[in-house]
């Protein structure tokens, strides 16, 4: 195939990449989005089969059967509310490719091109990047999928570890570059990489998770065009580059959500310090609760709802609930909106995920920055198995979250108290992932209904019809 054609094909994949990422930012454009990127990997894909002259007719049927069958079972077998892990899973196959696609390349000599010493940089970034990634979303994958490491796993010193463990593999991939006859080296950083990438992961709490799964997301990007150096393919590298970049910036986004550092995230630990007030100090005495027939009398003079989802709906699987409480409630003349926190739940966007799923219209989900100037003129704000991100503790004390009592300290949070009443379905009143009471369950104007997410809205369903 004439070098041009190749070029111009590559040229039109990687617009149509850069088209899809546009689309993918608005929920209205994601199916777009979706479909651009899909069709420009299938151009990079096919074109670079033709180049490379990879025509056998078994290999390709077998890569159609094999991908096309893992692909199709994944897609119907999934569940919504184990999308997080299924993109964390996903960011592990991107970084463990790399890793075996470089490390085969470095046994075969095969530096396409490239010299020697830009292929064997290229193949130890590679075999680092991809080994990270690789083991520290299968070790992200545990933990979301509540096997293994489901808690945070700290030790006195694992600073000192990781950072002399990153300096090991670094040297390796100095000795790499400056030696590469020595082939056993190569696995040699690929192994320090994986002990390295368990242990990065390990320490992060479940609060963490949404950045650490983007972080993971760009690194799978970077490991991919670093390989594509490896291999001296420009689509490969331009892919790479486009998520490598995409994923550093959704990771800064997200962390600005909690007002943290990446570092403060990756180093860091979250949970409440040490002169924190109690659940006793906040909830003694002061905390009503009703049931479902209580509930539903406030929501017939309600005209305006504001409903914000937190993971405890993804755990009761209660979106379908929620989208029919929704429709009662707007066939009685209600106006219903939903408030939308950056790190609710997972991963990005998984609440948005959720109600897409239900059928609720894009319109009625409004950004945190959108709906919080709104929320006093809320009749009603009900909050579905949201705990920190509308913990009012985060704006009552704004100072450095490092020196404070508070850490979620400055966080920006969706200002249900400022509603004029609350209502808040939990199981109990357990605390979110930070560790620490909401006072917000004791507020004057907050009714706790507790219970299971699901159950609770159906039972509230009901009350409201018999009503």
């Amino acid at each position: 195939m004439p070098d041009y054609v190749v070029t111009l094909a590559y040229l039109l994949a990687a617009m149509l990449f850069v088209l899809g990422l546009k689309g993918l930012a608005h929920p209205r454009t994601a199916v777009r989005g979706n479909l651009m990127g899909a069709a420009g990997m299938l151009i990079a894909v096919v074109v670079t089969l033709l180049n490379m002259r990879i025509l056998e007719p078994w290999a390709v049927v077998a890569g159609l059967v094999v991908g096309g069958a893992a692909g199709a079972i994944l897609a119907v077998k999934i569940r919504m509310t184990a999308m997080p892990q299924l993109v964390g899973l996903l960011n592990g196959f991107g970084g463990g490719a790399s890793v075996l696609v470089a490390g085969a390349s470095f046994v075969l000599g095969a530096s396409a091109g490239l010299n020697a010493t830009q292929f064997n940089i290229a193949v130890a970034a590679s075999g680092l990047i991809g080994a990270v990634t690789f083991w520290g979303s299968l070790v992200a994958f545990s933990k979301l999928e509540e096997r293994w490491l489901r808690k945070p796993v700290l030790f006195r010193g694992r600073h000192v570890v990781n950072a002399a463990l990153g300096a090991v593999a670094l040297g390796l991939g100095m000795w790499l570059v400056v030696d590469p006859a020595q082939l056993w080296v190569y696995w040699a950083l690929v192994a320090v990489a994986s002990v390295l990438g368990v242990l990065l992961v390990a320490p992060i709490g479940g609060a963490d998770m949404p950045v650490v799964i983007t972080l993971l997301n760009s690194y799978s990007g970077l490991a991919a065009c670093a390989t594509g150096f490896v291999l001296s393919n420009n689509v490969l590298i331009i892919s790479g580059s486009l998520v490598g970049a995409s994923g550093i910036i959704l990771t800064r986004i997200m962390c600005r959500a909690m007002n943290r550092s990446l570092a403060n995230v990756m180093f860091g630990t979250l949970g409440p310090a040490a002169g924190a007030a109690s659940a006793d100090d906040i909830y003694a005495g002061k905390v009503k609760s009703g049931d479902a027939e209580e509930i539903a009398m406030l929501f017939d003079s309600a005209r305006r709802v504001v409903i914000v989802p937190g993971y405890g709906m993804a755990v009761a699987q209660a979106q379908h609930a929620v989208r029919d409480l929704t429709q009662l409630l707007e066939s009685r003349g209600t106006a219903v909106e939903f408030g939308i926190h950056p790190v609710a739940g997972r991963m990005p966007g998984h609440m948005n995920v959720l109600l897409a799923e239900a059928n609720i219209p894009y319109d009625q989900v409004k950004e945190m920055d959108e709906i919080n100037p709104t929320l006093p003129q809320a009749d009603i704000a009900l909050v579905i198995g949201a705990n920190d991100v509308v913990n009012p503790v985060a704006r009552t004390d704004p100072a450095d979250p490092r020196g404070s009592v508070n850490p979620i300290a400055g966080m920006p949070i969706i200002d249900v108290d400022k509603a004029r009443t609350v209502v808040v379905i939990k199981r109990s009143l357990s605390p979110g992932f930070a560790g620490i009471p909401n006072p917000l369950f004791a507020a004057d104007n907050t009714i706790m209904y507790f219970g299971d997410g699901k159950k609770a809205l159906l039972d509230l369903i009901a009350a409201i019809k018999e009503g």
